[in-house]
């Protein structure tokens, strides 16, 4: 059920298992804003034997220069926390928060201090650096 949710979900494609494994998903994800809005960016989400009492694990999969996302492709993202994370939170929430970081970088959720210094120092360095590590490592946005 969560995962046909997760396929209407406008904001990902080609969501499904990762080699017919149900507790490991992969999929598109497909920013709205620049710098990141001309590619698309592979995901993982893992889920725990313990779903929904514990959170999955969202990855990117697909190198990208972003302050909350460090170059193993793990997020910074308080949703999946043990703190935050609760057992009616859907997959489809977890992936629309991964999205919103991409469309809206935080440079208070740090994986990358450096990226994120310079998110907040020099914007337009920034912007330019995201855009062409996106054109050399995004995959192609579907038609």
């Amino acid at each position: 059920q969560e995962l046909d949710e997760a396929r209407r979900w406008e904001g990902a494609c080609d969501v499904g298992p990762l080699d017919g494994n149900m507790r490991r998903w992969t999929g598109l994800l497909l920013p709205n804003n620049p710098p990141y809005n001309t590619g698309a960016f592979r995901f993982e989400l893992t889920f725990s034997l313990h779903h929904p009492l514990e959170p999955p694990c969202a990855t990117l999969r697909t190198p990208i220069y972003h302050p909350s996302v460090d170059c193993e492709g793990r997020v910074c993202q308080p949703l999946t926390t043990a703190v935050h994370w609760k057992p009616t939170t859907r997959a489809t929430h977890v992936l629309q928060d991964l999205l919103l970081q991409l469309d809206s970088p935080d440079p208070k959720r740090l994986m990358r201090p450096d990226v994120a210094r310079e998110l907040q120092e020099r914007p337009e360095e920034f912007r330019r650096r995201a855009e062409e590590h996106t054109r050399l490592h995004a995959e192609p946005r579907p038609d």
